[in-house]
């Protein structure tokens, strides 16, 4: 006998600890029954609930003999679209649930997407509301910021309200067999900032160049364009030298042509060294340099490679027929 009597109040204590909106306490519940067939499960979303008295702002949709949906069997119930934040949705109902037949369900769905761009995405933080007749106050079941792309255009609440709780007259929110639902749409303005750094591994790669005309006029010599790491270069000579050292010393750049079409945001980065090539394998090189390329930094370098005298000793044999002979190495290692 007191065995029996345990289990009466084991039971009654359960059902104590089961709230109005079905969020049941750890004590031991009745397994659930299984989910009615139809759509896949949505995946739910925690969500918090207020009362207020202002309607919503967005969309209202009453529902008259609300329980003829039932009756004929109608699992999903699709509002018409309305516009919020300059994007069309819906409201999909399912007065029997969709993962829970004890619950009644509620979505927001996104329409017309096809006519986004590629990789769209909307990032929206929304409300359901459900009208109490009595009160003339809706509840609100507002969930966390959510981001509605090509994958997933759907976003709500499985278990919004237990189906005993929404029918009980007695709480306001079935009266003469109609409810209220409605919906408010915020949409996130995204004001992201996006990068993409791509690093490289390759190879350096070596050009030699010449570079014609030295008595010339004109205080910068090019060399011809060439390719390295899939982007044009070419080498920028000052025999009487350049800035600071003009008179002095011989200076030298390597040009990045074509980061002249580069974005404001875009750059290069390449590791690179230039040398002189003279007779009897006399050299000059710069040291080994590491730079950012961009549209508004086209050159990099040196403004004193060897001095001006040295350029002209033939001996070295660096400058032949006017003309002289320059290797580039170059390793593109970055590109944002």
């Amino acid at each position: 006998m007191k065995f029996l009597v345990g289990m009466v109040v084991g039971w009654i204590y359960g059902m104590i600890y089961h709230n109005e909106f079905g969020q049941s306490s750890p004590k031991p519940a009745e397994a659930a029954a299984p989910p009615p067939a139809g759509p896949p499960p949505v995946d739910d979303e925690e969500f918090t609930v207020e009362t207020r008295d202002p309607p919503p702002a967005h969309f209202i949709s009453k529902i008259e003999s609300f329980s003829l949906l039932t009756t004929y069997k109608i699992k999903k119930y699709e509002t018409r679209e309305f516009v919020a934040g300059d994007h069309k949705w819906k409201l999909i109902i399912h007065p029997e649930g969709i993962k829970d037949n004890n619950y009644v369900s509620v979505h927001l769905a996104m329409t017309e997407t096809s006519s986004l761009p590629a990789n769209w995405e909307v990032n929206v933080i929304f409300t359901i509301f459900l009208l109490n007749q009595i009160s003339d106050k809706y509840m609100c079941f507002r969930g966390k910021l959510r981001r509605f792309n090509q994958l997933k255009s759907t976003w709500g609440f499985s278990k919004l309200i237990t189906k005993k709780k929404l029918r009980d007259e007695s709480n306001g929110y079935i009266v003469d067999d109609s409810c209220v639902f409605g919906a408010e749409v915020f949409v996130v303005k995204s004001e992201r900032v996006m990068e993409c750094v791509s690093l490289l591994k390759v190879y350096p790669q070596k050009r030699q160049l010449k570079i014609p005309d030295l008595s010339g006029t004109g205080a910068c010599k090019t060399s011809e364009e060439f390719s390295s790491g899939d982007y044009k270069w070419r080498v920028l000579l000052y025999p009487n030298g350049n800035e600071n050292e003009k008179g002095q010393s011989v200076s030298i750049y390597l040009e990045c042509v074509s980061a002249k079409s580069f974005g404001p945001h875009q750059k290069l980065k390449a590791e690179y060294c230039m040398r002189l090539k003279g007779k009897n394998d006399a050299t000059c090189s710069t040291e080994k340099f590491s730079s950012w390329f961009t549209s508004s930094t086209l050159a990099c370098g040196t403004h004193a490679l060897t001095r001006i005298d040295k350029l002209h000793d033939a001996n070295k044999g660096f400058i032949v027929d006017d003309c002289c002979i320059v290797e580039a190495e170059i390793s593109v290692q970055a590109v944002v």
